[in-house]
């Protein structure tokens, strides 16, 4: 096989920028075209090429690619309010500290 990538790996992730499927000694030409003499599972099983396969793992890494991505926002957005959170405390801290010198100093 002269194509680089792989069914798991393939080169890009966008099935339309994949290289076109060549049919393999294994598949039977024009298996993917519909024939009218071949019903039900027949026709179910010469439908699916490699390229449909390619298709639906390119549609399952996209869907984890956005998942992942919520996460990571998820994760920013804990980490800010956290963040928010500790600043508020250090500001309170800040003005007891202030006070108790002030009370010292006017005593």
């Amino acid at each position: 096989m002269n194509t680089t990538g792989t069914i798991d790996r393939p080169l890009t992730h966008d099935p339309k920028k994949q290289a076109p499927m060549k049919p393999s000694a294994s598949e039977p030409a024009g298996s993917a075209t519909t024939d009218s003499r071949t019903t039900g599972a027949t026709e179910a099983r010469q439908n699916r090429t490699r390229e449909m396969q390619l298709m639906q793992e390119a549609l399952a890494r996209a869907h984890m690619h956005d998942r992942l991505h919520d996460a990571r926002r998820e994760r920013q957005a804990t980490r800010l309010a956290v963040a928010q959170r500790m600043q508020r405390r250090a500001e309170r801290a800040s003005l007891r500290a202030r006070r108790a010198l002030a009370m010292a100093v006017m005593q």
